[in-house]
């Protein structure tokens, strides 16, 4: 019985010659060729294709010793760096980008918003490879504190708008979806000394993962809003903070939203003096009911200061799936039948600039 020879590579007399054997040449050839096209793929997911972004769009970086953060910048007409204007930070959710193929700029149709108003929009892309499905990490422990992770890398984002764009320091805002309104809502935490106010659209509260999904009940949210404020640090402040959930988020539940609504109270509350006394509660101050034809009904809901101002709005939309609503939104997460988010969180922010710091 023979035994089978394992094919042998011949080798070269010529030491100038390559070593590798023909076959495993075009391996290697092939190889370098795929990962090219999956890296110009990658690039055309992230930023977009070319063409896409107006004269007005600029791309930036920020770095340090926390990583590298990519963003788009969309500028207003005539913007000059003379005039000190408003800043409006939009954090996209998993399976999406910042402002390449299915993206919180196309989503949220900001930019329209925009030239109009005459604010800076900021869109953040989740670096590459960093999650799965490209979500921000807004459950991770390490991504929940100040100076470390993503919540550092994006309070430098906007420190540097500041910056180079001369923005109002004191009008930097916040929105996000899904798993970018978690990291809304952090930044809110980490850093209220920046962000002006927040809005959560399909988001859940500060360490969320603390949460039992079969058993809630055995963590209250003030106990998540302790750690919340406890994160505010000596800057702490009562941040107004908007919450937008869909009734048909099969995501999401609206459990999440209604128990953001209690932690931010608790974490409001405690920011206002440093003691949980009610200064403010949970318990709603005024209830809108809105039914636009041929669109999604809605609740507004609204918590006082203790001064009787608004603080916290929430929005429950009737009907309304895991998705950011608008009349123009275009993507995979989008619902054209609910409310102008971006023009509700727009004049919430509006309404709510932060006092200087001292």
């Amino acid at each position: 019985m023979r035994t089978a020879r394992l094919p042998r590579f011949r080798r070269s007399t010529d030491p100038s010659a390559p070593t590798k054997p023909r076959r495993w040449r075009r391996f290697f050839a092939i190889v370098a060729a795929t990962s090219g096209v999956v890296a110009l793929l990658a690039v055309v997911v992230q930023f977009g294709l070319p063409g896409s972004w107006g004269d007005r769009d600029h791309l930036r970086a920020f770095e340090s010793d926390q990583g590298r953060q990519t963003y788009q910048v969309h500028l207003p007409p005539g913007y000059t760096d003379t005039e000190q204007l408003p800043v409006m930070m939009a954090i996209h959710g998993c399976v999406m980008t910042g402002f390449g193929y299915n993206s919180m700029k196309d989503a949220t149709q900001f930019n329209t918003l925009a030239d109009e108003d005459r604010f800076i929009v900021v869109y953040p892309t989740q670096t590459v490879f960093a999650n799965k499905i490209n979500c921000w990490n807004s459950i991770e422990p390490a991504h929940q504190l100040r100076g470390t992770g993503e919540p550092a890398l994006l309070a430098g984002v906007a420190q540097q708008v500041i910056d180079e764009f001369n923005a109002d320091p004191n009008q930097i805002h916040v929105s996000g979806a899904s798993s970018g309104a978690g990291t809304a809502v952090i930044l809110g935490a980490t850093y209220p000394d920046i962000f002006a106010s927040v809005t959560s659209v399909a988001g859940g509260e500060y360490a969320l993962n603390q949460v039992n999904a079969d058993a809630p009940q055995d963590l209250p949210p003030q106990s998540t809003g302790k750690q919340a404020w406890a994160q505010m640090g000596t800057h702490a402040r009562p941040v107004p903070l908007l919450v937008v959930q869909g009734d048909a988020d099969d995501v999401v539940p609206t459990l999440v939203a209604d128990r953001l609504v209690e932690q931010w109270a608790t974490v409001s509350d405690l920011a206002t003096d440093g003691v949980l006394n009610g200064d403010v509660d949970d318990v709603a101050d005024d209830v809108t009911e809105y039914s636009p034809a041929g669109l999604h009904a809605y609740t507004q809901t609204t918590y006082n200061d203790a001064d009787g101002n608004p603080l916290i709005e929430s929005y429950l939309v009737k009907g309304q799936a895991h998705a950011w609503s608008g009349p123009d939104g275009s993507g995979w997460f989008t619902d054209q039948a609910g409310p102008d988010l971006a023009t509700l969180s727009w004049d919430f922010a509006q309404a709510h600039p932060m006092e200087d710091q001292e």
